[in-house]
Order: structure tokens, then sequence, then C-alpha cells
């Protein structure tokens, strides 16, 4: 179903100078905050203890913090709302004490006198699990990345399948600038959401290359850059659909999902803005850079249709008797 209709070629490759330019200034604008601000790790991979915390009414945060400093367990902790006034959330380092103990009894008992609530959530994660966690998480996104690119090598070829690679780590970079930024606790949900990322903008940018290729392979026209603005304006409608709804939703259960999804919808919002940018004005620009041959293309698949033509003449004689 096509709900839009273009009477005409976009300009896309015109602009994609300036939109490079952009891209680049993005993407060491992010390595300038991660080198500054760094990341910050949550429980899942940094280790340690989090609380969760939800009273009846507001959260009595100074009164807590009061209660805490009399227990040496809590030396070092933090508290911080977690989505809403009522609910509060004690993060601290774990220790060889802390972890020996029911910490959930503990911080009841300490919490005494400070209204009516209830212990939601424990998580306790030691620094050795964190860091085998890290370590793991960054070795699937490494492996996903090199499967990406032999499939797409295979697929494709290796002007598309560098060209994809580009785009992904161009998009990973912002979005990893972006956590930083904020400061949102990098764990286990953040880096499936990267993860999730490189799929859409994978996703996104096959669709794009697909009907390059297809355009290459019809089109009596040499110019690349006209096969490529045509082809990306072939796949507006579809890619304007996909984004749109794919957007609707993560934003939704961005402002609705509650604190404990916040991380995930914020790197997917991200994703989704940058994927379908990278798809159309880093990906496609490069396969121009690395001077894409249309007649050299064409010759190819004259000579690959020759040769499929040869065989099946070979076959039909093969299968008459006639040698």
């Amino acid at each position: 179903m096509e709900f839009f209709k273009y009477t005409k070629t976009f300009n896309f490759m015109g602009k994609s100078k300036l939109a490079m330019l952009i891209s680049v200034v993005l993407v060491l604008s992010s390595y300038a905050i991660l080198a500054t601000k760094g990341l910050n790790y949550g429980v899942d991979f940094a280790g340690g203890t989090i609380v969760q915390v939800k009273y009846e009414g507001k959260a009595p945060i100074d009164t807590m913090r009061e209660k805490l400093k009399s227990n040496k367990i809590f030396d070092g902790a933090s508290i911080t709302e977690f989505g809403s006034p009522d609910e509060v959330v004690i993060r601290m380092k774990t220790s060889t004490a802390s972890v020996t103990v029911d910490i959930g009894d503990v911080t009841r008992e300490t919490l005494k006198g400070t209204g009516k609530y209830k212990i939601r959530r424990v998580d306790i994660v030691g620094p050795k699990v964190g860091s085998e966690l890290k370590e793991k998480g960054l070795m699937s996104l490494v492996l996903s990345i090199l499967a990406i690119l032999i499939y797409v090598a295979f697929r494709f070829e290796w002007r598309f399948a560098v060209a994809s690679i580009f785009a992904l780590v161009h998009d990973v970079s912002i979005a990893m600038g972006a956590i930083s930024l904020v400061g949102v606790d990098v764990n286990l949900d953040v880096l499936a959401a990267i993860l999730t990322l490189l799929g859409y903008s994978l996703n996104d940018t096959i669709i794009v290359f697909d009907r390059i290729r297809e355009g290459v392979g019809i089109s009596k026209n040499t110019d690349l850059t006209s096969i490529i603005d045509e082809s990306i304006t072939r796949t507006l409608a579809r890619t304007t659909l996909t984004s749109l709804t794919t957007f609707f939703v993560v934003f939704t259960l961005f402002m609705f999902g509650g604190e404990i999804i916040h991380a995930f919808a914020f790197t997917l919002l991200v994703g989704i803005i940058v994927g379908t940018y990278s798809s159309i004005f880093v990906a496609s620009p490069i396969l121009l850079w690395f001077g894409f041959d249309v007649k050299n293309y064409h010759k190819k698949l004259a000579e690959k249709a020759k040769r499929e033509a040869e065989k099946q003449r070979m076959r039909d004689q093969y299968e008459s008797g006639v040698m």
C-alpha cells in the first residue's frame, strides 16, 4: 500500500556533503563526550546493590539519608527518585559484608519511622560478575557487527558491506554519545537497545541498497548519483511510514512505560532517528566515494547471464540426447 506518491526525484545526493559534515560533527562530538564524561555504568556492569522503595506518600529523601547514615552498609549510598516522587532507588557499592545478609531486611529495619513503605526490588551484582557481563556484552556487539559485515558482503558486494558498517558505526556512536550526555545508566537493557538498533538500521539500509541494486540492474542510465536519488525516492514512502510508526511506539514507551524501561526506550528513540537518517545520507553517499562503477556492474551481469544461458543450453542438449 502506497500512501505517498512522488512525481519527481528528490536530489538527496546533492545534500550529501552537508549531511556528511553534520554526521562527522555529531560523531566527533559523541566521542568527545564519551572521552570526557564517560559512561554511567549501572549495577549490571559496574556491580553493586539497588534497593527500590515505594512510599504511600511522597518519599522523605532527606530523612532517609539521615537514617541510612546510621548503618555502615549504606556508606556512600545514593538516593534518587525513580519515576515518581513516592518511589526511590537506593544505590550502593557491594561489599563482602553486605552480601552475607538480606539487604532488603536491613533496609526495612534501617528506614523504620520514615513512613509507610514497601521494598519493591533488590538487585545485587558482584563486581566480578559485572565485569564479565560488560566483557560479554562488548563481545556480542563486536560479533554482531562482524556477522552483519559477512552477511551484507555475500548478499551484495564489498562496497555495500563497508558502507553498511560505516552507517552502523555512525548510528551506535551517536547513540552512545547521547547516552553519555544524558547520563543514562548503561546496563543490559541499554545493550539490548543497541543490538536492536543495529538490526533496525541494517534493515533500513538493506532496503535502500536493494532498491539501488535493482535500479543499477534495470536502468539504462550509468550515472550512479541519479540512480541513487531515484532509488531512495522510491523507498521514501516505506521509510517514512516504518520510521514514524516505530518512533511513535517507542515514544509511547518512553513517556508512559515507567522508569524501568526508560533507558531502553531513550536509546531506541535516538537510534530510530539516526538509523533512518544514516540509511539515506551516510550509507548511500559512501557508494559514490568508493567509486561503484555502473558500467562494470552491467558487464558482470551480462557475463553472468551469458554463463547461465550456456549452462541451460548444454542442459537442454543433454536432456534431448544431443551432445
